[in-house]
Protein backbone atom coordinates (compact mmCIF):
# COMPACT_ATOMS: atom_id res chain seq x y z
CA UNK A 1 0.00 0.00 0.00
CA UNK A 2 1.20 3.72 -0.76
CA UNK A 3 -0.21 5.77 2.00
CA UNK A 4 0.09 9.66 0.20
CA UNK A 5 -0.57 13.22 1.60
CA UNK A 6 -2.60 15.66 -0.01
CA UNK A 7 -1.28 18.69 1.16
CA UNK A 8 2.56 17.71 0.70
CA UNK A 9 2.15 14.67 -2.02
CA UNK A 10 4.77 12.59 0.00
CA UNK A 11 4.51 9.01 -0.88
CA UNK A 12 5.42 6.04 1.58
CA UNK A 13 5.27 2.34 0.59
CA UNK A 14 4.34 0.26 3.29
CA UNK A 15 2.27 -2.56 4.60
CA UNK A 16 -1.46 -2.25 6.42
CA UNK A 17 -2.22 -4.57 8.60
CA UNK A 18 -5.76 -6.50 7.92
CA UNK A 19 -6.84 -7.19 11.32
CA UNK A 20 -5.55 -4.17 13.18
CA UNK A 21 -5.47 -1.46 10.24
CA UNK A 22 -1.93 -0.34 11.48
CA UNK A 23 -0.11 0.68 8.45
CA UNK A 24 3.75 -0.12 8.64
CA UNK A 25 6.24 2.11 6.58
CA UNK A 26 8.91 0.23 4.46
CA UNK A 27 10.46 3.12 2.33
CA UNK A 28 10.19 6.60 1.01
CA UNK A 29 8.74 6.93 -2.23
CA UNK A 30 10.47 10.22 -4.35
CA UNK A 31 10.81 8.93 -8.14
CA UNK A 32 9.19 5.84 -10.04
CA UNK A 33 12.11 3.77 -9.44
CA UNK A 34 11.63 3.66 -5.64
CA UNK A 35 8.32 2.50 -6.09
CA UNK A 36 9.77 -0.49 -8.57
CA UNK A 37 12.40 -1.15 -6.16
CA UNK A 38 9.99 -1.47 -3.61
CA UNK A 39 7.66 -4.09 -5.73
CA UNK A 40 10.49 -6.06 -6.56
CA UNK A 41 12.38 -6.32 -3.15
CA UNK A 42 8.64 -7.85 -1.93
CA UNK A 43 7.73 -9.67 -4.93
CA UNK A 44 4.91 -7.15 -6.10
CA UNK A 45 3.20 -8.08 -9.48
CA UNK A 46 -0.20 -6.23 -9.28
CA UNK A 47 -1.70 -2.45 -9.00
CA UNK A 48 -0.62 -1.17 -5.53
CA UNK A 49 -3.53 0.51 -3.68
CA UNK A 50 -3.02 4.22 -2.64
CA UNK A 51 -4.52 5.36 1.10
CA UNK A 52 -4.46 9.24 1.61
Amino acid sequence: MIRASICTGEQVAGFKDIHTGAFEEVMLIRHSGDLVEFKERYGIDEEIKKMY
